[in-house]
């Protein structure tokens, strides 16, 4: 996959300007964190992460309207990025993979991924696979999310947010996976709309 070290410190610093600066803060403690659904957002639940050797592994499920899709978010070892990369902020680099699981039912995930992403048609003659890769971003660690979307360092909590990377070349798209070990919830979340149609259509071939 194709590796943009100073176009993802710049789309990053953007994320992180936005996502913790200028959204209003949040009152609650990290204890008493609750998921709430915002604009642009898809939620699911994850089981407790399961951790060996700095990797990653989240079991997932989403249930609506009556449907079940069930898939695996794996995070392998994630590395510094460089001084010249991260600038003031520390952030960690790697790669992972969406892992399908038996007797997922997608179709309403993904009728609500389309509208959280703006993408225009749910995707069609979708070829399965067992795995999808893509690199990753950690933006930031114990952050609190914002009832407007985004994150806040202040107050801390127990949200992680990530950006990762599907596809490679022009056809690459971009969209964030956060997760709340905590509360054990996870949720997609748009990064551009220019990208809704090509994450849904990459989502749909693993979910």
């Amino acid at each position: 996959m194709t590796k943009r070290p100073a176009a993802l410190c710049l789309v990053t610093l953007l994320f992180v300007s936005v996502g913790c600066t200028r959204q209003p803060p949040v009152t609650h403690s990290p204890d008493s964190e609750e998921y709430v659904t915002v604009p642009g957002s898809v939620g699911f639940d994850i089981a407790p992460p399961e951790n060996r050797d700095g990797s990653l592994r989240l079991k997932a499920t989403h249930t609506s309207r009556g449907k079940t899709a069930r898939f695996i978010v794996e995070f392998d070892r994630a590395k510094p990025l460089s001084a010249k990369d991260a600038g003031d902020f520390p952030m960690t680099t790697g790669v992972g993979r969406l892992v399908a699981e038996p007797d997922s039912d997608a179709s309403s995930l993904l009728a609500n991924l389309q509208t959280a992403l703006e993408a225009k048609a749910l995707p069609t003659k979708v070829q399965r696979v067992k795995s999808l890769p893509f690199t990753f971003v950690n933006l930031g660690d114990k952050l609190s999310h914002s009832s407007g979307g985004g994150f806040n360092e202040q107050p801390p909590g127990n949200w992680t947010a990530i950006k990762i990377f599907i596809g490679e070349g022009e056809e690459e798209s971009e969209v964030f996976v956060n997760f709340n070990p905590v509360i054990r919830k996870g949720e997609f979340s748009i990064k551009d709309p220019e990208y809704g149609d090509r994450v849904l259509a990459e989502l749909a071939r693993v979910l």
